[in-house]
């Protein structure tokens, strides 16, 4: 089973989404942004995917400058708890499924969690092919 964290609107979120339905999958979709997090499920999406709060803290378009929370000196705490009151401060999307978690960010980052891999070439919105990891294009 794939779990997308997904903003309906982020291109990003869609892209990945996209991407994981055309390997023949169809993801656990969340909406975060409805949704929320809790504290515990979003320590339990950073350990797995290897990333502190301030890693998954969404710098660009977002309020994080607002609260104070760019600081060196903010906590994990602090950044926690302001992604649970404000869930959009979580970059996305996050994908969770057996072979790991990861924040898919840029879009390529989900092909390492998929079973299968989708046919090419793949294209993102705004019509930028997708590369695997390797840089190579899909065919």
């Amino acid at each position: 089973m794939i779990v997308i964290h997904h903003n309906p609107g982020c291109g990003t979120s869609r892209n990945v989404l996209n991407i994981i339905r055309a390997s023949g999958a169809e993801p656990v979709v969340i909406d975060y942004l409805a949704e929320g997090w809790t504290r515990p499920q979003l320590l339990a999406l950073f350990a797995a995917a290897g990333l502190t709060p301030r890693d998954a803290l969404r710098v660009t378009e977002s309020t994080a400058a607002e609260p104070g929370l760019l600081g060196d000196d903010t906590s994990d705490d602090a950044i926690l708890d302001a992604m649970v009151r404000h869930p959009a401060l979580v970059n996305r999307p996050i994908v969770a499924s057996p072979r790991g978690v990861r924040l898919c960010r840029p879009s390529e980052r989900v092909l390492p969690l998929l079973d299968r891999l989708p046919p090419g070439p793949l294209c993102k919105e705004d019509g930028q092919m997708i590369p695997n990891e390797k840089g190579e294009i899909l065919v």
